[in-house]
């Protein structure tokens, strides 16, 4: 009997009518509100990516058609002449090359700096903590100025070398507040104090506690960095006296330059405009070149983007 009752009961609740969600209904002032709202988000958003857009499909235009502003939002006269420009020149394959270990090399080393930095900075313990503090505070303000730090590079014999590109900037003072703030906000202190009674050391708590607690800024500080290495140009055009050795972004000026020209040395109107063509069509093809690999790292971040810079940022 008892089976029988559970399985009829069981088919009178299938049976029951489920509860409908009321929905709230919106007043005349709501209605205006979020109608404003969400077209003041649909402009801001076309004012973003018009640009990029517009960008995109001048680069795929042929040169006439952007010298003679014909492309306003798909490609026009669909060409691949700007990349084949750009790619003819080997110095790019190189520059990528560089560029990219400058990024990989320097983006390790500002990673394990700024957090071992940022591990002992978020004691509370620490002695002298907030002398340290203030010094690298004091690094936001005032800086050594481009001739005291071209002198120093010089005396440590790291002129020409890849050193000059990731070792001045290893640890950023912002990225190390942002770092030690999350340590001291999203690890309890209970934590350290149990693994002190284990008899846990400081290097295998920071390497086995710490450093795997803390994904979700280290990601944060990985796009930060990575981003201001794969744009680093001052430096190298300081630093750097082999072509061989240029990133990314000098080869690009250089082309850039290159095919700059003054139209009023060229008598022929027509090789002037065609010219001047070319050059506008190189330089959207060349910003596409060098912000492509640096877009493409955001999606494998941004589950940890806002949750790192906000806990890092605000917290603490």
């Amino acid at each position: 009997m008892s089976n029988n009752t559970n399985i009829a009961t069981n088919k009178l609740a299938a049976k029951a009518p489920k509860p409908k969600h009321r929905k709230i209904k919106l007043g005349r002032d709501d209605v205006i509100y979020y109608s404003i709202i969400h077209l003041l988000l649909i402009l801001l958003l076309i004012v973003i990516l018009y640009p990029l857009i517009y960008i995109v499909s001048s680069s795929f235009s042929s040169a006439t058609a952007v010298s003679t502003g014909q492309v306003i939002l798909l490609p026009v006269d669909f060409s691949l002449e700007g990349y084949k420009a750009v790619f003819s020149n080997d110095d790019v394959v190189r520059g990528y090359a560089n560029t990219i270990l400058y990024t990989v090399v320097g983006t390790f080393i500002n990673i394990a700096m700024t957090m071992m930095a940022a591990f002992p900075l978020a004691s509370v313990k620490l002695p002298g903590r907030n002398i340290v503090l203030f010094l690298f505070t004091f690094t936001l303000v005032f800086s050594g100025g481009m001739i005291p730090t071209y002198m120093l590079i010089s005396n440590l014999g790291m002129i020409n070398k890849i050193w000059a590109m990731v070792l001045p900037g290893a640890i950023m003072t912002y990225n190390l507040m942002i770092a030690r703030s999350f340590i001291q906000s999203s690890i309890p202190a209970e934590m350290r104090e149990a693994a002190d009674i284990d008899g846990c050391s400081d290097f295998r708590y920071f390497f086995s506690m710490v450093l795997p607690l803390s994904k979700a800024v280290i990601a944060v500080l990985v796009l930060f960095y990575a981003i201001g290495h794969w744009n680093a140009y001052f430096n190298a055009f300081l630093y750097l006296n082999d072509r061989d050795k240029y990133p990314l972004q000098l080869i690009l000026r250089e082309i850039l330059i290159a095919n700059s020209i003054d139209s009023s040395q060229i008598m022929d109107p027509e090789v002037a405009a065609a010219k001047q063509g070319m050059a506008e069509l190189l330089k959207y093809a060349l910003i596409i070149v060098s912000t492509v690999p640096v877009m493409c790292l955001y999606p494998l971040v941004q589950k940890y983007f806002i949750k790192g810079v906000m806990i890092g940022s605000v917290k603490g």
